[in-house]
């Protein structure tokens, strides 16, 4: 489909107008130069010539205008017709260089019809030289062969209805009948028209025209194929309804060279196909306009109308509609190559990978917009860039089940791509990206993700087809299921998500802020860094016993830097942590929390601090082993009104420990400190080298149920009038009547005002100021009083 010449139409036109003008003035010669009269003729006939020779000679007297033989002219008396046999007519161009020559075994002239009528076979031959020059090989000549012609002597017009075959230099053709009319400058070729084409050139190829009914217009230059027709040049077909070629002509006269400018059809569809690089092209719209160079070859294709253009090579199919297709090609070595396609309307590329040994095919991809534009690397089998110039929205389908069912849409997208139709990478505005979950990922609760930016760039595995990397800026936002995020910038890297400014992630139970958050969508893990602030609601199972905190309030933590791991169930912060609940909080340098086991550990300058607040129970209320309130208080030091009521609200007890480790287990409520341990609380000042901190239940006065600490033990009671000070290897400390018990490395204790005490075992009661001193048989409990205090 790249071209052809349509020299044959036009001879056919000359042919057919120069046999009816050139008997035309043989008849008028005939009439002016009555021969001889011939012999007396048999009573039947009028006249009758042998060898009968007739020449009109041209204007500038340089040959014959036109010259007729014929064996034999024969008319009929009392009849309107002459019969001729064997006749000749040359008809010779203005130069006299060439003529033309009409054969024909039997000619009948109907003088009162203006017709003559060839019956049977009838041969014509253009352009052929007066003088040949015998230096030069003979040129092929254009041949015509058909019977049954008739011409009206008035106008000129023949017509046949019998087959007519025609020959020229670069090809030949078949028709069932033909008419031409001279006036109008209009050929008929009337039913079965087949043209084959030969163009010139080692690389050209054969075309063939066929046509239901074909109708060329000279002086339009256009040849109209009716009801259909089809153009074929090897591998390459166009065929549609109502077809209109339009001519162009290059040189005149003989030497004019007429060939395919334009080809308009209806409900038309075509086929390019390339075997030596395994590529092929289909087109089809309600309407199609093809545009040729001056050489034959494609350069432009446009479809109104359901427009459908499908490319398909090794790797891929690609499948381009819209309500209007435009298609450009370019020519290399004399072959048009798709060079650019712009579909507007309802546009839609489709590309879908082709099965190939070795290769797992990636994603199908299907971009929609009203505007869109796709150009094409050079040789044209291979997509290089899709644009959008409207919204868009491009749909990722799987065809494995790892892949994702992803839809992205943007107000405009630029898609480049790699070798073999694989999407290298693209760039959206205003995007939103909608990503479905894997029928595995389904199985572990992922649910459907979206974002939304101002900007999109991805990049892809060409070797895949997966996505490889994905970067969003300007108010990105991500959401899945109950999982938010945001960030003035998003990284998405392996199924890894990188929020960048202004991070900020949460989900049902806990939030995230950070100058950096890394994300893995797989496990739901992250890390964050830079000025980290999180929080985490209360656990909800009634069951659980209480935190080390406070487990009924949201934890809150700030740090340099924060990760999760096991899926969220342990959290790592690191730099200048500070955790708390409520009004109770640590502060360290590394901490780790396992929610699922329970425990936290803390690192470096470790401190914590409590506040307890008494319970009802301390104001009128029972304890769990039904004492009254009253009676609670006097145990622990308080007093109770004349009237029996309970005291006033105790003010809440702070507990501040400091060392360089923790680790808190929450099932035996258990928190170890070493490394040189301080710990205070309600005025008891404890040094050690390590300690070990009973927390209370959630029922509890204080947080604090009993310390023990070992190595180099020292607590101390102070105030502005008095210092106690006990000492030892071991201490424990009991809030619930502030009781300590100093054993290990003879425990010593002392008082400002009472003096100092030794003894193998040291109980202090501090509520009420009491001693108890154990002492043994070989090293009895010693005293020295210090008269000084008052």
């Amino acid at each position: 489909m790249r071209g052809t010449r349509w020299l044959l139409l036009v001879a056919i036109a000359a042919i057919l107008v120069g046999v009816s003008l050139k008997y035309r003035e043989l008849q008028h010669a005939q009439t002016a130069e009555t021969p001889p009269k011939p012999n007396a003729l048999p009573a039947s006939l009028q006249s009758k010539n042998q060898k009968y020779h007739w020449m009109k000679k041209g204007s500038n007297d340089l040959c014959a205008r036109a010259e007729v033989e014929a064996d034999e002219l024969e008319a009929e008396r009392d009849s309107h017709h002459a019969n001729l046999v064997n006749v000749e007519l040359k008809l010779y161009s203005k130069s006299c260089t060439s003529y033309d020559l009409i054969k024909s075994q039997a000619a009948t002239l109907y003088e009162n019809d203006h017709r003559l009528f060839s019956d049977g076979p009838v041969a014509i031959t253009i352009n052929i030289p007066t003088h040949p020059d015998p230096n030069k090989p003979p040129s092929q000549p254009i041949t015509v062969e058909s019977s049954a012609v008739t011409f009206d002597t008035d106008t000129g017009r023949a017509e046949t209805d019998k087959p007519t075959h025609f020959i020229f230099a670069r090809g030949d053709g078949d028709a069932v009948g033909a008419v031409y009319d001279p006036t109008n400058r209009v050929l008929e070729l009337k039913s079965a028209v087949v043209v084959n084409y030969k163009p010139i050139g080692p690389h050209a190829k054969p075309m063939k025209i066929e046509a239901g009914n074909l109708v060329y217009r000279e002086a339009d230059s256009e040849v109209l194929l009716k009801p259909w027709g089809r153009m074929t040049r090897e591998d390459t077909q166009m065929e549609g309804n109502n077809v209109v070629v339009h001519l162009q002509s290059t040189g005149s006269g003989p030497d004019a060279k007429h060939s395919i400018k334009q080809v308009q059809a209806e409900q038309a569809h075509g086929t390019e196909a390339d075997k030596e690089h395994n590529r092929k092209l289909n087109y089809a719209a309600d309407r199609l306009v093809v545009d040729y160079n001056a050489t034959g070859q494609v350069q432009a294709i446009g479809a109104d109308g359901n427009a459908r253009m499908v490319s398909t090579a090794e790797t891929a199919e690609t499948t381009i509609t819209g309500n209007h297709v435009e298609m450009a090609f370019t020519v290399e070595n004399k072959e048009s190559h798709l060079a650019r396609v712009v579909a507007e309307g309802h546009g839609e590329v489709a590309e879908k990978p082709l099965p190939a040994a070795g290769r797992e095919p990636g994603e199908s991809h299907i971009l929609r917009s009203d505007n869109l534009e796709m150009k094409m690397r050079p040789g044209g089998k291979d997509i290089e860039s899709v644009v959008t110039h409207s919204p868009g929205s491009l749909e990722f389908l799987p065809n494995q089940p790892t892949q994702h069912h992803r839809t992205l849409d943007g107000s405009r997208m630029t898609i480049l791509y790699a070798a073999q139709n694989r999407i290298e990478q693209f760039h959206v505005s205003d995007a939103r990206t909608r990503t479905d979950p894997t029928a595995d990922e389904k199985k572990h609760n992922r649910g459907v993700s979206t974002t939304v930016s101002k900007d999109l760039s991805a990049h892809f595995d060409t070797k895949t087809g997966k996505l490889a990397s994905m970067e969003q800026t300007e108010n990105f936002s991500y959401s899945e299921n109950d999982r938010k995020a945001s960030a003035a910038k998003a990284t998405l890297d392996n199924d890894v998500i990188v929020l960048d400014t202004n991070a900020h992630m949460s989900d049902a139970s806990s939030s995230t802020s950070a100058d950096r958050i890394r994300m893995d969508q797989h496990t739901g893990d992250f890390s964050a860094e830079g000025h980290v602030k999180s929080s985490r609601t209360p656990e909800s199972d009634p069951s659980k016993t209480s935190e080390m905190l406070n487990g009924d309030q949201p934890l809150q933590a700030e740090a340099r830097k924060m990760e999760t791991r096991d899926r969220n169930r342990s959290f790592h912060y690191e730099g200048d942590v500070a955790m708390w609940q409520g009004a109770n909080r640590i502060t360290a340098d590394v901490v780790d929390v396992n929610h699922e086991k329970k425990m936290l550990k803390a690192d470096g300058h470790v401190v914590t601090t409590f506040y307890d607040q008494p319970k009802d129970k301390d104001q009128g209320g029972s304890d769990n082993s039904g004492k009254s309130a009253a009676k609670t208080a006097n145990a622990k030091g308080g007093k109770s009104s004349k009237s029996g009521k309970p005291a006033a609200p105790k003010a809440p007890v702070k507990t501040v420990v400091q060392a360089p480790h923790l680790v808190y287990t929450d099932a035996d409520r258990l928190a170890v400190y070493s490394g040189g341990v301080i710990l205070d609380h309600a005025g008891t000042h404890v040094t050690s080298n390590d300690l070990r901190a009973y927390l209370a239940d959630s029922d509890a006065d204080s947080r604090l149920q009993n310390a023990i600490a070992d190595g180099n033990v020292q607590i101390k009671w102070s105030n502005p009038q008095r210092v106690r000070t006990g000492t030892g290897q071991h201490a424990e400390y009991y809030t619930d009547d502030e009781r300590v018990l100093l054993t290990g490395g003879r425990p010593k204790f002392a008082d400002s005002c009472k003096g100092n005490t030794e003894g193998e075992k040291l109980t202090y009661f501090a509520n009420d100021d009491r001693l108890l001193v154990n002492g043994q048989s070989s090293q009895p409990a010693q005293s020295r009083i210090d008269r000084s205090c008052k």
